[in-house]
């Protein structure tokens, strides 16, 4: 029987058909949690639809569980989870990425972390998303940690070989990651390609420095963005929270009127 469809997935799902993109707000739980909240309130109070904890390094300070109970209080979005490793689970959230990096050269990250760590998830009330992550050169913290055969920015049909395997093993999600750092998110015809191929929704995580990367990203095809240092890194997070997620959904509009 195939893993059914949970209602945080479907949520995501719906903001894309109804906006063109889903805007994630990514929460690092290696820094400190007052500095976690302001950047919730700011994500929450500027439109985004889901609150993500992760870190590239799997760094956790903090318990996850008092970092989903405190975000919970500030808003009503989803909280999903994008683990780095075993330990980036919580109980109390509502969903998580059930990743597999999918071109990491060590088998723990392919599938190792994955068998440890799945008995305890099916122990959860948890949407479990499986999903296919693929690190695009120059990879960049999370490709070091992943062991990644990083694909080259310039060979989208490496990266579409990657993601259609990955949708037959059964993943319902693909994303492309070039690391926190990163000069610009993944080639946009990779981002196009990939999404003509396997038909289910493409995420780009981290690394759009401006509003002409987001911009340029979901024009391409990419129905989901993770977004954390333009907000973090803001002399007034709230206000460019704002200003970042409604230039998104713009995008979004935009993407839709062109039937991409």
């Amino acid at each position: 029987m195939a893993l059914k469809i949970g209602k945080v997935e479907k949520y995501m799902v719906e903001t894309i058909e109804k906006d063109g993109v889903a805007f994630f707000g990514l929460i690092d739980p290696s820094i400190p949690i007052e500095k976690s909240m302001e950047h919730v309130k700011a994500f929450h109070e500027g439109g985004a639809d889901i609150i993500l904890i992760g870190g590239s390094l799997g760094i956790v300070e903090n318990s996850l569980n008092d970092l989903v109970d405190r975000i919970k209080e500030a808003s009503d979005l989803p909280v999903m989870l994008y683990p780095g490793n075993i330990n980036g689970i919580a109980a109390k959230a509502d969903a998580l990425y059930f990743m597999s990096l999918m071109n990491s050269s060590n088998p723990y990250w392919i599938t190792g972390a994955q068998a440890l760590a799945a008995p305890s998830i099916a122990k959860l009330d948890i949407d479990i998303i499986p999903t296919s992550l693929l690190i695009i050169e120059p990879g960049e913290t999370v490709g070091w940690v992943g062991e990644a055969r990083a694909i080259p920015y310039h060979k989208p049909d490496i990266a579409v070989a990657f993601a259609l395997a990955g949708k037959f093993l059964g993943h319902r999600v693909t994303i492309l990651e070039r690391g926190s750092g990163a000069p610009g998110p993944a080639n946009p015809e990779m981002f196009r390609l990939v999404r003509e191929a396997v038909r289910h929704p493409v995420i780009c995580a981290g690394s759009c420095r401006t509003l002409a990367d987001i911009e340029q990203t979901i024009l391409a095809g990419a129905d989901g963005i993770h977004v954390a240092s333009i907000i973090q890194q803001a002399s007034n997070p709230f206000r460019k929270a704002k200003d970042v997620i409604g230039f998104a959904k713009e995008a979004g509009k935009k993407k839709m009127k062109s039937g991409k």
